[in-house]
């Protein structure tokens, strides 16, 4: 199966078995979206949904954020990990918003990343789901999926979402990003990986990654 029927088939086969495709952490708007992106940083969604409703009780504008100190934030959110790094994150980010852009997430890659605690890929997020803006976040689970269906060469995560921009249509991939996560956790996962549970690989083929998994 050469690489385009193959990206064709991939498409298709996740819009058979994913139509819809729910963003997996629980938000209500651009700003709760970006605390919860933040927070999923070496963490599961899971356990990042069982803390937000605590923290967004207390504060879910970055005007009420502001209110809480750095501490108060860091023992709310302590159970995701990585507390006293996002903590600071969190309350910074939160009094930029309010004072170079009005209270309001803003909409562009540039002043997205120039934000306490935000990254490439936590913008991407944001741009993607929040505003419906076409963007690829790259997460460990595209990551390995993309290296083990031969569609990107696994060096670096900035290398694959090259690899996915260029290969799937961009008006996909909005969806198609969590498509590729849904598929991975059901289908594909990093660990106990089963290649004859893995519908997609049976299809196009087992790559000769056999003895280097990632």
């Amino acid at each position: 199966m050469n690489k385009v029927n193959k990206v064709n088939y991939i498409i298709e086969e996740l819009e058979n078995l994913f139509p819809k495709v729910p963003v997996p952490l629980n938000h209500k708007d651009p700003y709760t979206l970006l605390i919860a992106v933040l927070l999923s940083a070496q963490c599961t969604d899971e356990r990042v949904n069982q803390i937000t409703p605590i923290l967004f009780k207390k504060a879910d504008n970055p005007y009420d954020m502001i209110k809480l100190s750095v501490e108060e934030i860091k023992e709310i959110i302590k159970p995701c990990g990585l507390s006293p790094m996002k903590s600071k994150g969190i309350y910074g980010l939160s009094k930029i918003i309010i004072e170079k852009h009005n209270g309001y997430v803003p909409k562009t890659f540039e002043h997205l990343e120039e934000l306490p605690a935000v990254g490439h890929k936590t913008a991407s997020v944001v741009m993607s789901q929040a505003f419906g803006i076409p963007a690829f976040p790259v997460d460990t689970h595209i990551h390995r999926l993309m290296y083990r269906w031969g569609l990107s060469n696994g060096s670096s995560v900035v290398q694959t979402e090259k690899d996915a921009k260029r290969l799937f249509p961009e008006k996909k991939w909005n969806k198609l990003h969590l498509q590729i996560i849904y598929y991975a956790r059901k289908y594909s996962p990093a660990r106990g990986w089963n290649i004859d549970n893995d519908i997609i690989m049976k299809k196009i083929g087992r790559k000769s990654i056999l003895n280097k998994l990632i």
